[in-house]
């Protein structure tokens, strides 16, 4: 039986990313508002009410407000805003997080979807502080940079209209909204430093975790915290370990895809190593995520619709 999707908020970046990867399939279909009703809060409260699933592509606020206007016991959200994801209720919908999230993920009610810097960081860390190589109170850092879509459509015309497009650090007050969910979900006492910036290209994400792997305890091996991420992702079809033997990673890796790669690179004479991810911020961190929430939540193949 078709379930049906109402994208509240599908005009923006996030939400025609959706639209796109739920175009032409039987098993979900979109309910949609015609343009001058998109805005008329009876209307999006209808439309709410009736659809199976509900993905919130909106403000913060706007996304809570949404949530208010459900008005019955049926009606499953995947809110892709920063709203909820460290709220209580809500289920948070990274499926590869834990070995027990896809399943926590197919019978909730309320999903929040991950924001992108934290799937990638996330990806890196949850396996290794789970497995005790990193403790808890780790003072963990992440440099990442993203395209510039990640900033949504204001980002977008900004830098397009831009005559200097140069890179971007940002989040320089280590109050960026991302570090919550980071620390969270992750397991870490702490909020890690997290260092983000925007570059010149529009999508495509690289999320890095530098470790000093002779100050951990036990000092592991750059092999050894390798097989701990190729044993926690061997059974996914969207994360891949990768060899870390490597002169380079491209920031575009995965753009254009549902993919997200990981590497260990690091040098066993100095115990350094370097974790890094690569993912689309619009795929993986965003619309890709969400797709694949909503396959999960509706009992479908976890990756139907996705590009990987």
């Amino acid at each position: 039986m078709t379930k049906t999707v109402f994208i509240d908020g599908g005009a923006g970046t996030t939400g025609l990313e959706i639209a796109d990867r739920l175009a032409g399939r039987a098993d979900l279909s979109i309910l949609t508002l015609p343009d001058d009703r998109r805005k008329d809060a009876r209307a999006r409260a209808e439309a709410i009410n009736d659809a199976d699933f509900v993905t919130l592509c909106l403000p913060d606020d706007a996304a809570r407000e949404a949530v208010s206007l459900i008005a019955n016991d049926r009606t499953r959200v995947v809110d892709a805003s920063t709203a909820h994801r460290t709220a209580d209720g809500w289920t948070y919908g990274f499926a590869e997080l834990d070995p027990e999230q896809q399943d926590r993920i197919a019978v909730a009610r309320f999903v929040s979807n991950p924001g992108c810097y934290p799937t990638g960081f996330l990806a890196l860390v949850r396996p290794l502080v789970r497995a005790g190589m990193i403790p808890a109170d780790w003072p963990v850092s992440v440099n990442a940079a993203s395209g510039y879509s990640g900033g949504g459509k204001a980002m977008i015309a900004e830098y397009e209209s831009a005559t200097e497009r140069a890179f971007r650090p940002y989040g320089l007050s280590l109050a960026h909204k991302h570090s919550p969910e980071m620390q969270r979900h992750s397991g870490l006492s702490h909020a890690p430093i997290f260092a983000p910036a925007v570059v010149d290209t529009y999508r495509g994400m690289v999320v890095e975790v530098p470790l000093p792997l002779y100050a951990l305890p036990g000092r592991p091996s750059v092999d050894a915290v390798a097989d701990i991420l190729a044993q926690a992702y061997a059974d996914s079809r969207v994360v891949t370990v990768a060899p870390g033997e490597i002169a380079a990673v491209n920031i575009e890796e995965n753009a254009g895809s549902d993919r997200m790669t990981l590497r260990v690179c690091g040098n066993a004479a100095t115990g350094q190593a370097r974790l890094i991810a690569t993912l689309d911020n619009l795929g993986k961190g965003a619309g890709g995520a969400a797709v694949q929430n909503l396959n999960i939540m509706a009992g479908l193949d976890p990756t139907a619709g996705l590009v990987l």
